[in-house]
């Protein structure tokens, strides 16, 4: 098979294809894209440091979304700016990882400067971007920090330069160097900069959205729930939170069944392993959607959001809760 560099309508497209169906031949791609990564780590351009600079263009292709018109009206520059921090976190391994440099207007398209600090955090990304992870993590992001009723489909495009990466997606180690040549030309832009003082203080204090103001010596609202010694207020679960808990959870879907399973009739006995044995070929991604989806069906205005994450609290899969609930990740 063939790498799709471009999307049917003929602009570079984020899509990636392995170029062979055997393991054999997989596993030595997997080798070689390694060890370059490995011997580039070993390269800077100045004998310093790894770091390389690119640029994203995003541009929804949703009638009523437009991300370029939202970053520049007041109220949604900042939720704009945490949906691309939140996906470049989850794409590139972490915080610490990048650094946005400057979001600017490219009409249609609103662009992200972003600097990577280190060559596996690139190659990370990388592998995100050509698996369509990145558009995933940003559609997820955006629809539940926007509130949308409808799913969000995006255009993306990546440059380093005056390389547009989007074409040679097959060849990651190209795609590095790319970037790697790509110095960043300025220092992070004021408006980054005070983007980045908001969301930290909104991590550390009480936060004015969907998260009421920790009270740990007042009892804790009927119609709310804690978690971490903070306090949220309950509803009932979106297919947001149905998307988030089929890409994060994995094998575990099982263990967050039966947890649920305890006060939920419809997951009680060989339900979960039913599921398991009816969406097999389907995948992980499936069989979790299945289960939630089942649960909601089932309990009707009682599938709450604290329901599903006491579960993933007994199964010890804070993080994935922690999604969910949009917890801004500490440094």
């Amino acid at each position: 098979m063939q790498l799709d560099c471009c999307s049917p309508n003929g602009k570079p497209g984020s899509s990636y294809c392995p170029c062979d169906s055997t393991e054999g031949s997989v596993t030595k791609h997997f080798n070689k894209v390694l060890s370059s990564v490995q011997r580039m780590a070993d390269k800077t351009v100045d004998g310093g440091q790894w770091t390389g600079c690119a640029v994203m263009f995003l541009q929804s292709l949703c009638p009523g979304v437009n991300l370029l018109s939202l970053y520049k009206d007041p109220q949604g520059k900042f939720i704009i700016f945490k949906v691309i921090k939140l996906t470049l976190t989850d794409s590139a391994g972490g915080l610490g990882t990048f650094e946005i440099l400057k979001v600017h207007d490219a009409d249609p398209f609103l662009g992200v400067e972003v600097k990577f600090v280190n060559v596996a955090a690139c190659h990370q990304f990388l592998e995100s971007y050509s698996s369509g992870a990145v558009r995933q993590y940003l559609c997820q992001h955006a629809c539940r920090l926007l509130a949308l009723s409808q799913e969000l489909t995006v255009e993306t495009q990546l440059k380093a330069g005056t390389h547009t990466l989007d074409r040679c997606l097959d060849k990651l180690d190209l795609c590095l160097q790319h970037i790697h040549l790509s110095q960043p030309e300025r220092l992070r832009d004021e408006e980054i900069d005070e983007l980045e003082q908001q969301l930290q203080s909104q991590a550390r204090g009480p936060a004015s959205q969907s998260v009421t103001i920790m009270q740990e010596e007042s009892p804790v609202p009927s119609n709310c729930f804690k978690f971490q010694n903070r306090v949220f207020e309950d509803r009932m679960l979106t297919a947001a939170d149905v998307q988030s808990f089929s890409n994060g959870v994995g094998r575990q879907w099982k263990h967050v069944g039966r947890a649920l399973g305890k006060n939920c009739r419809a997951l009680k006995g060989p339900a979960i392993d039913n599921l398991a044995y009816e969406y097999e070929r389907e995948g992980l991604y499936e069989q979790a959607y299945q289960l939630l989806s089942r649960f909601i069906q089932a309990e009707g205005r009682a599938a709450k959001l604290s329901r599903l994450v006491k579960a993933l609290e007994d199964c010890k899969l804070t993080s994935l809760a922690e999604n969910i609930l949009d917890l801004q990740p500490r440094e």
